[in-house]
Order: C-alpha cells, then structure tokens, then sequence
C-alpha cells in the first residue's frame, strides 16, 4: 500500500477476533503508519464495497478484518477490481491471513506493510460449483462438525449437543468421498476431505477413523481444524480432482469455513483469486 494514501476498512463485529473498538483501534492503527480511513464499513449492517463504488470514490486499498466467510464474500466481489486487498487476522481460524501472513501478529503485519515488505499476490484458489475457496475446502459427512463448533462459538449447550450426536451420526454412517481419477483411496471413501490450494496445485488429504475413539480424537481435531492430528492419508497434489459419493448423493462442503454443496462427481480444480491480495510471508 502506498503511504498516505486513503483506504477503506472492512470490518464485522461478530467475528471471532472483533470487539465493539476494533474499528476505532485499527483505524488509529492505519492512520499513524500513513494510511487515513475515509470510510468504515461495518459488515453486515452495513453492504460490503464492490469495485464501483471504490472506484467512484477514488479508493485503491482495501482493509478487511473479518472472519474467513466475510472474507472470502468481498474479494469474490471484488473480482476484476484493480486495487488491493489487506487481509488481517480479524476472526476465529484466520484461514486467508495465515496463508498471506503466516502467524505473523496484527501490529508486525501492519509495520511490514508501511515499511514497503509486502507483495501483491493473486493466490491460486480452488473452484467448485459451491464457490470459490480462498485458503481451503473440505468436502464429506465430516464438514457436519462445523455446526458443533458454531453451536460452541455461540456458547449455545444445547444446541452443541444436539449437532454433536448428528455429526457423529453423519460422520460415522454419512456416505464416504472418493476421488474419482485416484487409484489411491481407501475402500469406502473418507467421512472428509481436504484440498488446500497453493503454488504447486491442490493438496489432496483424506482423513479417516478407524474406532469410536479415533472419531472421538478426529472429531476434537476437526472442531479446532487441527487435522493433521488425526489419522489421514496424503493423496498428492493435482491441478483438478473429480471427487464423488460412495452412493452418488450430493457432497457436503465447507468453502472458508461456510457451508455448500456440490452433486457427486463434481470437478475442483486450481483458479487464481480475482483481485491483489497483500502478502507478507510465504506461504505455510
């Protein structure tokens, strides 16, 4: 970002890493490294900017502290527009920031980018009928967890137990995901799989649970997205995939984070992001 130069700032007070001063914090933080906010846009009350209406109002630089579903909303918006975009790590997992920053800290972030250290960068992203997944997507009867950990977010008991009994059932009965063009695969499928996008293609891993107490262990990894902590086989990498359902129904996605759905047989494959995202490391 150039210095002094005006910017916008997106930010979403119910995300994970939010408060009702993020946006007076971070525009002083802006403010002193060069960068005056001419506007704050508070997500959802207020409608996230597409490329117009930056345009119209001269603005070229884009901040967004957010959570990944938000995120990955406005940069699919900003498609085409030719500015940039600062993704800081606003929410619960800060998937995007971590692919852009690593686990650098907000402040350091910010001072990087002032100092001239940041590299405008169009990542490659994976595309599927359900959207456009910025930093990862997994598909399978194991995304159900997802709602576990929204029912924890929101300190909501009842409803944590009540998904916790249904993921389980999903996961456990749910129809397994193969790749359909792999010879590598385990009989049956997996209850989950994840494609993490980066400079080489998509990372295919298949994870998997062999007895009660390995869905216990897996299902504790997923509700924290630590997966590499629970049994899983590396599938290599590729420029696309075909995944299908062990019984042809359709495919349970999380796109950053948010769910989807795409039908068996569906095609994923590589696609650069639409817009300049700052980068301040290099990929994990």
């Amino acid at each position: 970002m150039d210095s002094h130069t005006p910017c916008w700032l997106v930010v979403n007070p119910a995300s994970g890493s939010n408060d009702q001063t993020s946006a007076e914090t971070l525009t002083a933080a802006l403010t002193a490294r060069g960068w005056p906010v001419e506007r704050v846009v508070a997500f959802p009350d207020d409608p996230l900017p597409d490329a117009g209406a930056l345009d119209a109002a001269g603005i070229a630089h884009v901040v967004i502290y957010t959570g990944d579903g938000t995120m990955n909303t406005l940069i699919n918006q900003l498609s085409g527009w030719g500015g940039t975009v600062l993704a800081l790590p606003g929410g619960t997992m800060n998937l995007l920031p971590l692919r852009l920053h690593r686990t650098t800290d907000l402040d350091t972030i910010l001072d990087i980018v002032a100092g001239g250290g940041a590299r405008a960068r169009r990542l490659d992203c994976v595309r599927c009928e359900a959207g456009l997944a910025l930093a990862g997507l997994l598909v399978g009867p194991g995304t159900a967890w997802s709602r576990v950990r929204e029912s924890m977010r929101k300190v909501d008991i009842a409803s944590m137990a009540k998904e916790t009994v249904e993921a389980l059932r999903h996961t456990t009965t749910g129809a397994g995901v193969m790749l359909a063009d792999r010879r590598l695969s385990r009989d049956g499928g997996y209850p989950l799989v994840e494609l993490t996008p980066g400079e080489h293609g998509v990372q295919i891993d298949g994870y998997f649970a062999d007895a009660a107490l390995d869905y216990a262990g897996q299902a504790w990894a997923l509700l924290r997205r630590r997966f590499r902590e629970g049994p899983h086989d590396r599938l290599g990498i590729a420029d696309s995939i075909t995944l299908v359902s062990a019984d042809g129904s359709p495919l349970a996605c999380l796109i950053d984070g948010e769910p989807g759905e795409c039908p068996s047989g569906s095609r994923f494959s590589v696609e650069p992001c639409g817009v300049d995202l700052l980068a301040t490391s290099h990929e994990l």
